[in-house]
């Protein structure tokens, strides 16, 4: 439980400023107390120390993946208050896309420099072989790796892997498993939302709950598959409950640090985009795009908060435009994400950020901040 906050004055934030630039790991509170600071001096010694330790952890090289996003159905079992992307079966712009689509996608995204493929989709009940699930996604990713042995898959997210594991009456080690045995090689950290079960009571009534989803990603660590990490923020949830999921994504990467594990590999901030979300939310938030202010104040203490557990902290160009992300790189962020290629979730919400980078785009976005750039693996190994 976090405490009543009695919000500091100037004095008591500078010090908790000088703790983070000791290597001290700030309290709940002390995470809080920058979040609801209002005081333009504040506010620039945030951005201050947060590029501080940015430059100590990770360095002045800005990182980028060449990768390829294929969101391969939209059809979904579940009615999150926040997805435009989803569809029923019979609903109009439903899809589904079919092995030869996905093979061709993959191949169009090798032959542009892509490493990675990240894949997500809904939980669509009939993407299964003899009805069970687990054949379906396992021949899914043998036929990209059979056929592009040399690219990394990026793929199905905890709420995919308790989706699997619901229908075929299997564990989560044992779903994660036959997915890693046929080539998946990271988990995206998403479904996370905000882990409070009080807000996906309305965010996302039907998805996992936050005990699911960190049993799941922990599953997947001690299985020795790396994963990232989210937050949306920037909707209904409180600053207490920002600093709350905080505080749960570095207990777990601690746990996994004690292990040996790789653990997560990022920390990747998600921007409530709510333009085409169903009408209640949408009305409930009152804004449908993000607040660039609050996501990068975010952005700073979560590099303060995590950095010495996360080193990789990344914006969305998709949901911040590139010219915001590139802002963030300033703010604590060190790594401006991969190309895509193409993206549908977001930018079915109403996203004004584009759904695909160029290389040079990338690099542009980079230079024009004075920084170096450098392509990376999905791991984070920098290429030659």
């Amino acid at each position: 439980m976090v405490a009543d906050v009695i919000k500091p004055n100037q004095d008591q934030l500078s010090r908790i400023f000088d703790r983070a630039l000791a290597n001290e790991e700030l309290t709940p509170n002390d995470a809080i107390a920058l979040l609801e600071t209002q005081d333009p001096d504040a506010i620039a010694q945030l951005q201050t120390v947060a590029d501080q330790l940015r430059r100590r952890q990770a360095g002045e090289v800005v990182t980028y993946v060449v990768n390829r996003n294929i969101n391969f159905t939209n059809i979904c079992e579940q009615h999150c208050s926040f997805c435009a992307f989803r569809r029923d079966a019979n609903q109009d712009g439903a899809y589904w896309l079919d092995e030869t689509t996905i093979l061709q996608k993959t191949a169009d995204a090798v032959a542009q420099g892509a490493t990675e493929i990240c894949m997500q989709g809904g939980l669509n009940p009939e993407a299964a072989i003899a009805g069970r699930s687990l054949p379906y996604y396992v021949r899914l990713v043998k036929a990209i790796k059979n056929a592009f042995p040399d690219v990394h898959l990026h793929a199905f997210s905890p709420q995919e892997v308790e989706f699997i594991a619901r229908r075929d009456d299997l564990t989560f080690a044992e779903v994660i498993a036959a997915l890693q045995e046929a080539g998946v090689g990271s988990m995206p950290g998403t479904a996370a939302e905000v882990l409070d079960d009080r807000v996906r009571a309305i965010l996302c009534p039907e998805k996992i709950d936050s005990a699911t989803w960190l049993n799941i990603i922990e599953t997947a660590h001690r299985l020795g598959l790396p994963t990232t990490s989210t937050l949306l923020s920037g909707h209904i949830e409180t600053v207490p409950q920002q600093v709350a999921h905080l505080d749960q994504i570095r207990q777990l990467q601690q746990r996994a640090a004690a292990r040996g594990d790789r653990g997560i590999t990022e920390f990747i901030l998600l921007p409530f985009v709510g333009q085409f979300a169903p009408a209640p939310l949408r009305r409930r938030v009152g804004r449908d795009q993000p607040d660039l202010k609050d996501a990068l104040k975010l952005m700073a203490v979560a590099r303060i908060y995590l950095g010495q557990w996360i080193q990789n902290h990344q914006p969305s160009w998709v949901k911040l435009s590139l010219d915001g992300a590139a802002t963030a790189l300033t703010w604590g962020c060190n790594d401006l994400g991969g190309t895509l290629m193409e993206e549908h979730i977001t930018s079915m919400a109403g996203a004004i950020g584009g759904t695909c980078q160029t290389v040079a785009s990338l690099q542009g976005a980079i230079a024009a901040i004075g920084r170096p750039h450098a392509q990376r693996t999905t791991l984070y190994d920098l290429m030659a």
